[in-house]
């Protein structure tokens, strides 16, 4: 059932429960008033009756009749009363103008009519009928029963005395008919009254119910254009009051959904705040900060709490030029592209700014600042690998041409030789050293054109603590022929990494060899793997002479070496190998102390995922 009808129903039954009670109390004091009012009146009628008959009786001693005989008494009365027409008169009037008198009759004691305004019930014995102080007593309900029931006669009596010896008495006969006829007429009203009070509830309930729940309807839709929803969910529900209940209900979870995913979205962003390289300031349309990288703090050594919330003008000083050119921006509400400033503290670095806008309307900006080193660093890198793989595909070329007539000049020499060896076998010396000199041309060949493999690796998850404990055995005979001590400092368990194993082995030990030979007069070795946020970074430290300033910028190009007997191949191919696995390498020098090289490999997916569950079971 809707709320609204319920409302309806409900008020209306209120109503009419009041106006039946009203109406109730009223018909029944109004009934009671009539029928004292009826009761008092035929009691005066009766008297009146009573008092004449009293009084038109003659003095019986001043007559004939013998006194001592009660007998002849009472019938010398009775035809006296019968010939007396003032009597008569008397019960006329009663009937005339007592509206409720059915009849009227003087009786004597043996219930015989002396006088009765009924001529044909003259001297006739009534039927006894009962009184009219029965409906004076009962109570409402049985009152109404009995005037509404088949037509009956009640009596009002009053005794008659002459001489002081009772005579008989006076008899009003009150009809149901006639009170019925004058309690209809409030009745009617009564109803009228109270079904019309009722359809006016009916109105007022429908009226009052549109007027408390129509703004339901208005809250509904205002809660539709919140929650997006089209919502023919009043059709269905009908209620107005139960709509706007489920509604607020689809809101809150709606709101609970979202608070989970900006939950999750802030982490994910937190995350990747925190792991970008680049510093990120996300301004709104006020020029006040929301959102702050990590790397910010370093650029303007400040913590990201005090960012938080500011305006640009407070978080970025004129004194800088930085400060200068991003508040000038604010002002003119003009971005700028890429250039290169300085922060505060005197760091070079290239800052751009955007503002964002949404239908012609600005609603934030961007501030993208980025470290002017690592640019660099970064350019240099890729200048390196276009020229590692420049020289690659020269070196496969050249390896290709030379292998094609070295084969040549070996086949003809071996034929050469069998025809010399007949004519002069003491030429045989110098073809043998002719042969051995294209031999080691060949392998030298070979060997420049296995640099630079197709890149089919054969990638398997291994442990590369495993791998680096393989490497320090392969470098241990080396490491004793320089005086080399050569320590392990790796984690307990696996560090499990994807990579093709014969590639990364030689990369590892192509370092791990040039840090030996760096130590001509002995020293120490050690080989360090860590793990940290998804990378696992090997350092290989050597205490050598390090590594002079101007050759630094040179040391991963192919075929520089500071070695006489070096090939200046085996760091170019180190650097090619954690390319391909997604890694890098670089390398921290102070000249006397020595060299520390870093190569840094991602972490392999279960080890990530272990890792995540690991995090998650921790309380």
């Amino acid at each position: 059932m809707r709320r609204k009808t319920t409302i309806v129903l409900v008020i209306t039954l209120m109503v009419t429960v009041m106006v039946a009670t009203f109406s109730y109390l009223y018909v029944s004091q109004v009934l009671r008033q009539r029928l004292k009012t009826v009761s008092e009146e035929a009691d005066l009628m009766t008297r009146a009756v009573a008092n004449v008959a009293g009084n038109i009786v003659p003095d019986i001693a001043s007559t004939r009749i013998d006194t001592d005989n009660p007998k002849k008494v009472q019938i010398w009365i009775e035809e006296y009363l019968k010939t007396d027409t003032t009597l008569k008169e008397e019960l006329e009037y009663v009937i005339g103008n007592f509206s409720f008198a059915y009849d009227v009759a003087i009786v004597d004691r043996d219930d015989r009519a002396v006088l009765h305004s009924n001529p044909d019930k003259m001297d006739r014995i009534l039927s006894p009928r009962p009184q009219f102080d029965q409906v004076m007593k009962a109570r409402f309900l049985d009152q109404l029963r009995m005037i509404y029931s088949p037509p009956a006669v009640y009596d009002v009596a009053y005794p008659i005395d002459l001489d002081n010896h009772p005579f008989g008495t006076v008899r009003i006969g009150i009809s149901t008919v006639l009170l019925r006829e004058a309690i209809s007429q409030p009745l009617r009203h009564a109803v009228v009254f109270s079904v019309g009070s009722i359809l006016l509830s009916f109105v007022l309930a429908a009226f009052i119910s549109n007027l408390a729940l129509g703004p339901l309807k208005k809250i509904a839709r205002n809660l539709d254009d919140v929650s997006g929803d089209a919502a023919p969910v009043l059709e269905t529900t009908g209620d107005e009051l139960g709509l706007v209940t489920l509604k607020i209900a689809n809101l809150g979870r709606q709101v609970r959904d979202a608070k989970e995913i900006f939950s999750a979205l802030k982490d994910n962003v937190d995350h990747l705040m925190a792991n970008l390289q680049d510093g990120l300031m996300l301004f709104t349309r006020d020029s006040r900060v929301v959102l702050v990288s990590a790397s910010v703090e370093r650029f303007l050594n400040r913590p990201r709490g005090e960012l938080l919330g500011r305006p640009a003008r407070e978080v970025f000083s004129e004194d800088a030029p930085l400060g200068l050119l991003v508040n000038d921006a604010f002002r003119r509400g003009r971005g700028f592209g890429q250039r290169e400033t300085r922060s505060t503290g005197g760091r070079t670095l290239q800052a751009s700014l955007d503002f964002i806008h949404e239908k012609s309307t600005q609603i934030g900006a961007l501030l993208i600042m980025r470290d002017t080193e690592s640019v660099r660093r970064i350019e240099d890198e890729i200048e390196m690998s276009r020229r590692l793989s420049a020289s690659s595909r020269v070196t496969r070329g050249v390896g290709h041409e030379f292998k094609n007539p070295i084969n040549a000049i070996v086949l003809h020499l071996h034929l050469l030789q069998n025809k010399l060896q007949q004519i002069d076998p003491g030429t045989r010396r110098h073809v043998d050293i002719i042969d051995s000199e294209i031999r080691r041309l060949d392998r030298l060949v070979q060997r420049l054109m296995d640099i630079y493999p197709r890149r089919d690796l054969q990638l398997e998850e291994i442990d590369l603590g495993a791998m680096l404990e393989d490497v320090a055995l392969l470098a241990q005979p080396d490491a004793e022929q320089h005086g080399v001590k050569v320590f392990r400092d790796l984690l307990q368990g696996p560090l499990m990494v994807k990579v093709d194993t014969d590639f990364m082995k030689q990369a590892m030990l192509n370092v791990v060899i040039n840090g030996i030979q760096a130590m001509p007069d002995g020293g120490t070795l050690t080989i360090r793997a860590r793990r940290h946020e998804g990378i696992v970074t090997t350092e290989i430290i050597d205490t050598g002479g390090g590594i002079s300033p101007e050759v630094q910028d040179k040391i991963f190009e192919l075929y520089f070496t500071t070695k006489a007997e070096g090939s200046g191949i085996g760091l170019a191919q180190t650097y090619q190998v954690l390319q391909w696995h997604y890694g890098s390498v670089d390398f921290q020098t102070v000249e006397g102390k020595g060299t520390t090289f870093r190569l840094r490999l991602p972490l392999a997916e279960s080890s990530l995922d272990a890792t995540r569950e690991a995090v998650v079971r921790t309380p």
